[in-house]
């Protein structure tokens, strides 16, 4: 079938070249002309005007436009363009991680003017390619139906990895819990492996362990085989902030768990820890000093240098997913900045707060 895709990012350009593999006709549009020759020289149509872009799309009632663009404002900008220019029966795919309460209100608001609304939660990240990626779906069951085809080529398999979660919105609510379980295993492979590096009596091999996890352990996982490979190929830490960006879906998630009455005490724990990673100085450490001298006369130490951070571009749609390995870090750094996006969507934050239709 033929599918407009807006954002050619990481995401979005790779998902285009998986769908030109399966023989699907994709129009992209964006506003970098070299992510709009990257999917021409894979046989796509590509174009930065959006009047050609919906003019490329076939007849009104039966396009279909997927939006991959940084959640938050920039999504709802261009949900509401898309909806001035489509045709009742066409349908809008967001594909971002757009939190779950602005997705029903996007689609109760499209379903007034005739537009079928449909959230894919993404998984697979710059792996989908090759690897092909896991999507939760929301929407009118005959809006997933039509794209059957789309979902069939970008899973792993036709009959796997993809699925329709329930009405609009169910699919980023899944998508925000997967995230959320995410946030908890990263942190506790990130603490057990330093914990492990700490104990100096054992002089303990940390790639030895992880490759040793990876098989018949219990706590074998791709994020173990990931951390394997890089360790295995002597990755040095030390040139990276522990600064850890987070997307929002971890917050989205504690607040739901808070409104339902359900704990999620790791889940929360995981996401308070990006959140001190992202502290250039902790005022509450800071304090914590202050009265530990007042009342004990103890020595502190004063602060001489700020942290100074850089920025590594992210991964470009097309590029092999080595090319994300810890050990390769150091050869990008040097090109830092050369990325037209901003550092907030290239980390990922820019679906932090929730955005109202008013704002």
């Amino acid at each position: 079938m033929k599918l407009g895709m807006i954002g050619l990012g990481k995401m979005g350009g790779n998902m285009v070249l998986r769908l030109l593999q399966g023989g699907h006709q994709v129009v992209g549009h964006d506003r970098s002309e070299a992510a709009l020759q990257n999917i021409r020289d894979h046989g796509a149509q590509g174009t930065s005007d959006i009047d050609e872009f919906i003019a490329a799309l076939g007849e009104p009632g039966s396009r279909a436009v997927w939006v991959m663009v940084p959640a938050g404002q920039i999504t709802q900008s261009v949900i509401d363009d898309l909806a001035g220019r489509l045709s009742p029966g066409d349908i809008i795919i967001d594909g971002g991680n757009s939190n779950f309460k602005d997705t029903q209100r996007r689609a109760e608001e499209l379903a007034h003017e005739g537009l079928h609304f449909v959230d894919v939660g993404t998984s697979g990240g710059i792996w989908g390619l090759k690897e092909g990626y896991a999507m939760m779906v929301g929407g009118p069951e005959e809006a997933v139906e039509r794209l059957r085809p789309i979902f069939e080529t970008l899973a792993p398999a036709a009959d796997r990895g993809w699925g329709r979660m329930g009405p609009s919105g169910s699919g980023h609510y899944v998508k925000m819990v997967h995230n959320g379980i995410e946030y908890g295993m990263m942190q506790a492979y990130a603490e057990g492996f330093e914990l492990m590096k700490a104990h100096q009596t054992f002089n303990l091999d940390m790639a030895q362990i992880a490759e040793l996890w990876r098989h018949g352990s219990v706590v074998r996982s791709w994020l173990l085989d990931l951390t394997a490979e890089a360790l295995k190929n002597s990755a040095d830490f030390e040139q990276l902030s522990d600064y850890v960006a987070d997307s929002g879906e971890g917050r989205w998630t504690i607040i739901d768990s808070i409104e339902l009455g359900v704990p999620t005490p790791v889940i929360t724990l995981a996401t308070q820890m990006r959140f001190r990673s992202q502290q250039e100085v902790s005022y509450a450490g800071q304090m914590l000093s202050a009265m530990r001298r007042a009342f004990g006369g103890h020595a502190v130490k004063t602060l001489e240098v700020g942290k100074q951070e850089g920025l590594v571009p992210e991964v470009q749609a097309g590029e092999h997913p080595k090319a994300a390995a810890p050990e390769n870090i150091p050869a990008v750094a040097a090109q830092a900045g050369s990325s037209e996006h901003s550092a907030a969507e290239q980390l990922g934050e820019t679906g932090q707060q929730r955005v109202k239709g008013d704002e």
